[in-house]
């Protein structure tokens, strides 16, 4: 079986000094392989050919016999890595929390901890008899983010 640090180590090294980075990497126990990068910029197909041909050069199939499939994350593809997170700073999330908490908000911040997200919420003030709608902004360490995804509004 592929050894999936090496590979990991390969690809970031594919990847250094281009606008992609590396968001997952899959290996089935019958070697079946998904790469899967991201860059700010719309993904290139080129790009995915370009790394498909750099693993199978370095990764010899005589050796080891693999399937393998690069690709990139899409839009409505989960955010795995800090990185795309950045990406879309402030845009517009879905996350669904740890805890069971679905929540849709505008990406404020991101640091290497977790993410700030401000949501609307009704909030009812004194001395006013309908609540009134407020932007909060909740701190969410990425260990409590158990799925976020771009939200995505037609």
């Amino acid at each position: 079986m592929i050894d999936k640090k090496e590979l990991q180590a390969f690809v970031e090294s594919q990847l250094k000094d281009t606008d992609y980075f590396l968001t997952d990497i899959k290996i089935t126990p019958s070697n079946e392989i998904t790469v899967e990068i991201d860059s700010l910029a719309p993904g290139d197909i080129e790009e995915c050919v370009k790394l498909t041909k750099a693993i199978e050069n370095a990764f010899d199939r005589d050796v080891e016999d693999y399937e393998l499939e690069v690709g990139t994350a899409g839009l409505t593809s989960p955010l795995k890595v800090k990185r795309q997170y950045e990406k879309y700073l402030g845009q517009d999330l879905e996350v669904l929390t740890s805890d069971g908490r679905k929540l849709h908000g505008l990406l404020r911040k991101v640091d290497d901890n977790g993410i700030i997200l401000a949501i609307e919420q009704k909030v009812k003030k004194e001395g006013v008899k309908k609540p009134v709608i407020e932007s909060i902004n909740i701190d969410l360490p990425f260990t409590n983010i158990k799925k976020a995804v771009y939200d995505l509004k037609f």
